[in-house]
């Protein structure tokens, strides 16, 4: 409920941040849809959102699909690339990962990117877990567990667990000398975000000590709240987990889907998203069950496609933004290089100053 709402802490300006699709080739599988949005291209992008003034830059992560799914060496990539512009994923699911591994790969990533790396982790599985199999192994466990341990795991080996000591077959260390999983980066786990979209998932993050990560999708509870205060929610759960915690007022960062609109050309452009939109809108308040992939009722964030001013204005009544510590503008998948790019542009110019302002 809005009463429940947690204001973003005192002295917090909003940053704002960029989340977009990479593919490796630039031809994407979706029917009808042929893009140019390879590795090169996303690498440019990037370029553009520093230009643009963003503070971050982040990318999904996928598996099975023509999108990137090694987001790390894009992230390496990347960092040479651009000089401000801090890095990160939305998000590297766990489900598919080994903690020892993964911990090397964020460690030297975030070396090469001069500690520029902001990265999110969770989840990330589907209810149909039977198509990873082959490629990425059982999980330990329910995946839940699975997951639970990897995190645990990861934020372990990041904090400097003495894994093993050494033995004569170790060169250039004294036998006997702790082993960690190298390198050691100081203050890198505390720039770990967690997505979250449960109740659990949010004082889990908070409890850990690490940042938030809310996207455009949450399950609904049943109580005809809307998406905003359902998120709202969250953010107050996460906060309180995160200062009883010891780690203060924590971090958080929400996704939501902006399309600045300036002419027919635009609605026509963004016609199928505003579609979608509309009747996820409606079902919701009507009461209709919308399911996600995973098979849970879910109610979908607004997408706010209208005038630059009207973008500003609906973003700056949302609840959970109020509450948050960063906005990520969620880019459309399935979209030309060229519309990304003025979508991206348009938002910067023209809705940011007066979101910043409201």
């Amino acid at each position: 409920m809005t009463e429940k709402t947690s204001p973003r802490p005192a002295g917090r300006e909003l940053q704002l941040g960029v989340l977009t699709f990479v593919e490796h080739t630039g031809i994407t599988s979706l029917p009808g849809r042929v893009t140019s949005r390879g590795l090169e291209d996303g690498l440019a992008l990037f370029e553009l959102i520093e230009d643009l003034g963003y503070e971050a830059g982040y990318v999904r992560s996928r598996h099975l699909q023509p999108f990137l799914s090694a987001p790390l060496p894009f992230l390496a990539a990347a960092g040479q690339r651009v000089r401000r512009l801090l890095l990160g994923t939305q998000v590297i699911p766990l489900r598919f990962e080994n903690a020892g591994r993964l911990a090397e790969e964020i460690a030297t990533t975030d070396l090469l990117t001069q500690g520029r790396l902001r990265i999110g982790v969770s989840s990330g599985y589907s209810a149909k877990d039977a198509v990873n199999m082959r490629a990425f192994g059982e999980p330990r466990g329910t995946v839940r567990e699975h997951v639970d341990r990897t995190l645990h795991d990861l934020l372990s080996f990041l904090e400097g667990e003495t894994v093993a000591m050494a033995d004569t077959h170790i060169e250039t260390i004294e036998p006997g000398t702790p082993l960690r999983v190298q390198p050691q980066v100081p203050g890198l786990r505390g720039r770990l975000s967690y997505g979250a979209a449960t109740v659990r998932s949010a004082e889990l993050a908070g409890a850990l000590g690490l940042g938030l990560r809310l996207n455009t999708m949450n399950p609904d509870d049943g109580s005809g709240r809307s998406f905003e205060e359902l998120q709202a929610e969250l953010i107050r759960i996460y906060r309180q987990a995160s200062s009883d915690a010891g780690y203060g007022d924590g971090w958080v960062s929400v996704g939501r889907l902006a399309l600045p609109v300036h002419d027919d050309a635009d609605l026509e452009a963004f016609d199928g998203i505003i579609t979608d939109d509309a009747w996820n809108q409606r079902a919701h308040r009507e009461g209709a069950e919308v399911t996600e992939i995973g098979g849970q009722a879910a109610v979908f964030g607004r997408v706010h496609a209208d005038a630059p001013e009207e973008v500003a204005r609906t973003l700056s009544e949302d609840v959970a933004l109020q509450a948050a510590d960063e906005l990520i503008i969620c880019l459309p998948m399935d979209r030309p290089l060229e519309l990304v790019r003025r979508i991206a542009t348009t938002f910067a110019q023209e809705v940011a100053p007066l979101l910043r302002d409201a």
